[in-house]
């Protein structure tokens, strides 16, 4: 299930009209998330991803009198008597503190999956997306998760194309990600967006270059999560299987994003059940 705990957001990156769309940064309160997460495990769910616009700014709300924020909230959910596990979808590396990654690394609910926006690996183009943090800080966040979390799957969100990206600023883009200990990329194709300040900015990339640019950045995806998952054979996992047949197949992710398949039987939905990762199928799943 996911559950939605947070909209809005008070970012002002460049090239994102949500702020536009979903207002301010806004949060439920503790005690209604943990409300819903009961009535959510009532229904025999066994995984809660936790969702926003800006997760981490979980704790900004109209209410004068909550003063919490999103270690707090993980804090909570992580100490109720559920047999639950939670994901978080996306959280910004600047608001990924070190208290949160090494309150996940010993938890026993939180699973070893981060999903952190960088947009760029240059500095450059990051100043003009207008991010809050830059290459230094973002590999530090990558390099305490691996050392505490060897295990951790890391994805990453990263736009190419963007105003002012000349070949040598996405050679060091590209070259940043690759010596990243992370699993796989979500590579946006960057588009100009209405009532955005990128809109304004000179020295746009054309169409083509920006589309060879997404290519070989999904190429880099394919090699990173290939390694991700050659790291992991031979290992043990709690895979829980999903509802949906696809193509004669059911899959399941493990605690750390890996997604397993097996011939479909229904009696293995919703159940998580103890794999061992024995091999990579064709299609790139888990065996």
């Amino acid at each position: 299930a996911f559950l939605k705990v947070q909209d809005g957001c008070d970012y002002k990156c460049s090239f994102c009209t949500i702020p536009l769309a979903r207002g301010k940064s806004r949060s439920n309160s503790i005690s209604n998330v943990i409300e819903n997460v009961y009535k959510i495990a009532s229904q025999n769910i066994k995984e809660i991803v936790l969702t926003g616009i800006n997760l981490g700014d979980f704790g900004k709300t109209e209410s004068t009198e909550l003063n919490s924020n999103f270690f707090d909230l993980i804090k909570e959910l992580d100490s109720l008597d559920l047999d639950i596990r939670f994901r978080i979808s996306s959280i910004e590396p600047n608001l990924l503190s070190d208290e949160i990654i090494n309150f996940i690394s010993s938890s026993k609910k939180f699973v070893h999956h981060f999903h952190i926006p960088l947009q760029s690996g240059s500095d450059s183009i990051l100043r003009l997306m207008r991010r809050r943090y830059d290459t230094i800080l973002y590999r530090s966040r990558i390099e305490k998760i691996n050392k505490l979390m060897p295990d951790a799957c890391i994805g990453v969100d990263v736009i190419v194309g963007f105003p002012g990206e000349d070949d040598d600023l996405f050679l060091e883009s590209m070259s940043f990600l690759e010596n990243l200990n992370v699993s796989y990329l979500h590579v946006f194709t960057y588009s100009e967006r209405d009532n955005t300040h990128a809109i304004s900015l000179p020295n746009s990339v054309d169409a083509n270059v920006r589309a060879k640019r997404s290519k070989l950045l999904r190429l880099l995806s394919s090699r990173k999560k290939s390694s991700f998952y050659k790291l992991n054979l031979g290992t043990i996992h709690d895979v829980l299987f999903e509802s949906e047949e696809k193509d004669g197949f059911i899959e399941g992710f493990s605690p750390n994003y890996i997604r397993f398949r097996r011939p479909w039987d229904p009696c293995l939905t919703g159940e998580i059940v103890k794999l061992i990762f024995t091999g990579i199928d064709e299609n790139g799943f888990a065996v």
